[in-house]
């Protein structure tokens, strides 16, 4: 009897732990009003966080065409409370089988400006669908009828013109203009519509019907690839049948490690995000960064992220095309190394650093995070790169289309609209995933959780990064979304920041360092975190007040 009795003590006080780390809410916080609401009315029909991303999803791509949507891709970071299992979804565009490496050169071997951004062939084949289909099926609860019926709701119903849209569409008002299509639903007699005005999209709608009748058939074969196929060759793309009919979504072991007593699960290839922060955050494990001054903690940091640029431009692209040395890049010997290499007084100039072996790499993008009240979670981003992608829509589809083939070296050692360089690794190639920075990460203790991201081009791993440091350090979720923020890529050699970041004292002492600085004339980044304090049983989420977001817990 003494026997049992203990037995039944232990399995009460294993189940009482398990009850401890079951959370006291549902969050989630989305860059956009709409698709949060959406995400909770899928909680509320008895779905998981696995039908709510895909609702969240698939809402974003109405009524943030600037950022992503059904012509493009993304990243899903899974977590399954039932069991521990973590997985990414790579539902990443990969190139065309007629691309090839030279496609942007003219006869001179020199890249042609804008013919990687603009108009169909621009645009890798999407991956969204199909990341969407095999998310609910695999993952969810409910039928993606379902999960998809807000979106469906939203392009028939429309949503109203923000001066946020109105900034992203006069951005890129060319490229929508040259369109016919995409002019007619996102613009108002050819120029950009009045805050307030609602913009409608029933040719979407009906493509998101279809999806949601014969899931990724509805939109890799049958009438709507046909559509998709020769509108966008008839406009000068290089798309056929085949690219849609073998697209796959892989599920890929996402990268791990751990930094001061956090474990880190984040992006893996061909997103960099994962191995870059790793890499940075090995590295700064081994500065005391609270006891430093801003100057100073600010140059530590500036040289981690120099170091881990300047691999990722090497070494990092398409894990079916290149080996990456996965192993090396996020081992603390390695970190060591780049550590040593930091003069604690003195800026390294990015010159000085081993050369990118070049021969022989979103402007806008969004991100959405998700807790249930299982555990369950989400941490997404998604892109269709520059703001409304390549601004190319076949006529008859309502699909905007990425142009993510930017995100590919068109030619190793040129930088791409973002400034980034890239080398052999990740060169253009048929049926190859890009390169991409799109980081969606978990940061967890025994006592706290964060599920964080942000859109923000090459900017988005260091804003993770620094995100990540602020978490650790206990800061609250709207601190850590308001902060202002730095940055550094390697190339070009200097430290841009938004206004604020630093105080004048700080900037002197940066310089007679050796940095060099740019500041910014805006700010940049938009960030969407769920943190759980678990000891406090309190779970708060914040959006990114330089967005139009919205967070929300019950």
């Amino acid at each position: 009897m003494r026997q049992w009795n203990l037995v039944c003590f232990f399995l009460i006080f294993v189940f009482s732990l398990q009850a401890e780390e079951v959370p006291p809410g549902a969050a989630i916080v989305s860059a956009h009003p709409m698709a949060t609401r959406a995400g909770f009315e899928i909680l509320e029909a008895g779905g998981n966080a696995f039908d709510a991303a895909v609702a969240v999803s698939a809402v974003l791509a109405v009524v943030e065409p600037y950022s992503s949507g059904l012509g493009g891709g993304g990243f899903w970071l899974l977590h399954r409370a039932r069991d521990g299992h973590e997985v990414m979804i790579d539902g990443r565009e990969i190139a065309p089988l007629a691309a090839h490496r030279d496609m942007y050169l003219d006869s001179k071997g020199k890249v042609v400006p804008g013919l990687s951004v603009d108009g169909p062939l621009a645009a890798g084949i999407p991956g969204e669908p199909a990341a969407l289909a095999h998310i609910g099926k695999k993952y969810g609860r409910l039928p993606l009828s379902r999960s998809l019926a807000p979106a469906i709701r939203a392009a028939l119903e429309g949503f109203p013109v923000t001066p946020h849209y109105q900034k992203m569409a006069d951005f890129r008002l060319r490229a929508l203009r040259a369109s016919p299509a995409a002019a007619r639903v996102f613009l108002l007699d050819n120029k950009v519509p009045p805050v307030g005005h609602v913009i409608r999209q029933p040719d979407l709608a009906r493509t998101l019907e279809a999806l949601a009748r014969q899931g990724r058939k509805g939109f890799y074969q049958g009438a709507v690839a046909k559509r998709l196929v020769a509108q966008t060759r008839k406009a000068g793309g290089i798309w056929h049948s085949a690219d849609l009919a073998g697209y796959k979504v892989i599920e890929r072991k996402p990268v791990t490690g751990r930094y001061r007593g956090y474990r880190i699960t984040s992006a893996a290839p061909p997103s960099s995000g994962g191995i870059t922060l790793l890499t940075m955050l090995n590295v700064l494990e081994g500065f005391e960064l609270d006891r430093l001054s801003v100057a100073r903690r600010t140059h530590f940091i500036v040289e981690a992220m120099r170091r881990a640029y300047r691999d990722r431009a090497e070494y990092l692209g398409d894990p079916g095309f290149v080996t990456i040395p996965q192993t090396t890049l996020t081992s603390k010997a390695y970190a060591e190394q780049l550590r040593d290499s930091i003069d604690p007084d003195e800026a390294t100039r990015s010159e000085d650093l081993k050369p990118v072996a070049t021969s022989g790499s979103g402007f806008h993008t969004t991100h959405f995070s998700i807790l249930d009240k299982q555990g369950n979670r989400v941490a997404a981003t998604l892109s269709v790169n520059y703001p409304f992608g390549s601004g190319f829509m076949p006529e008859g589809t309502g699909v905007l289309l990425n142009d993510e083939m930017d995100d590919f070296s068109a030619k190793p050692g040129v930088p791409n609209v973002y400034g980034l360089i890239g080398a052999e690794a990740n060169a253009i190639a048929p049926g190859k995933r890009m390169l991409s920075s799109m980081s969606p990460t978990f940061v967890e203790s025994a006592n706290r959780l964060a599920i964080i991201g942000t859109p923000g081009g090459s900017r988005i791993i260091t804003m993770v990064l620094l995100g990540t440091l602020d978490v650790t350090a206990g800061q609250s979720a709207l601190d850590i979304v308001m902060a202002r923020r730095f940055h550094h890529q390697y190339l070009p050699d200097a430290i841009q920041f938004e206004k604020g970041a630093f105080d004048e004292d700080t900037l002197a002492e940066l310089q007679l360092m050796g940095h060099r600085l740019n500041p910014l004339d805006g700010t940049y980044g938009n960030m969407q975190l769920v943190l759980w304090d678990k000891n406090k049983k309190r779970l708060t989420a914040a959006t990114d007040p330089r967005g139009e977001g919205q967070a929300a817990v019950q």
